[in-house]
């Protein structure tokens, strides 16, 4: 175990810069803001299209998910472009998995509000 802060002030710490890396995300990524915008949207909409607790968490998680992978693509690419500029097949590699990773979530959270919306809806 490394040295350093340990107990309430390393879980301090660790929140501060969890807010540190939100904001920054929020300041510098447009889609982290889309997907935000998105995401305030969906909470609101599913409150409305959820017939139960269950249904608003499985049409709320996706969109969480959606938050989460979207900030680990945030930070490959600012790792990625902070290595070099130059082009190079691993990176190029990163960028493009990264950005699969966030197609996919978005994959997660249309199915889900799909099946859900057809199901309340659609289906008697």
């Amino acid at each position: 175990m490394k040295p350093g802060k340990t107990g309430l002030r390393r879980l301090l710490d660790a929140s501060g810069y969890s807010w540190k890396g939100l904001r920054a995300a929020f300041k510098y990524e447009a889609a982290f803001r889309q997907e935000l915008l998105l995401t305030v949207a969906g909470v609101v909409a599913a409150y409305f299209v959820a017939r139960d607790l269950l249904q608003f968490l499985l049409l709320v998680a996706p969109l969480i998910i959606l938050l989460i992978v979207e900030l680990l693509n945030s930070a490959i690419e600012a790792v990625v472009d902070r290595i070099g500029s130059e082009a190079n097949e691993l990176s190029a590699r990163a960028k493009d998995m990264g950005s699969a990773s966030v197609f996919m979530a978005l994959v997660l959270v249309g199915f889900c509000w799909a099946i859900i919306i057809v199901d309340n809806y659609f289906i008697k």
